[in-house]
């Protein structure tokens, strides 16, 4: 089942439009529909950030275990040798 769909009126630039009018022809698609999927990538990109940064605020309140109670194994030179 196709999703609900809305009109909407939109103020946009004449040079902007008779170019996106190219694009969809060239696209053998509708203006349109090139608005939708733009507004659909935009969307996911956003909420993919929002979630990306949810979870590492959380990582950050909570902290890693590293394992090492605070105290170093090693020394930079042990590390460092060459």
């Amino acid at each position: 089942m196709a999703a609900k769909t809305r009109n909407i009126t939109l103020s946009v630039p004449e040079t902007l439009i008779r170019k996106a009018k190219v694009l969809a022809a060239q696209r053998e698609t509708s203006v349109s529909r090139l608005l939708t999927e733009a507004l659909v990538d935009l969307v996911a990109r956003e909420e993919g950030y929002t979630q990306s940064q949810r979870r590492h605020l959380t990582l950050l309140r909570r902290g890693l275990r590293l394992e090492t109670q605070g105290r170093a194994s090693w020394t930079r030179e042990a590390i460092h040798e060459r």
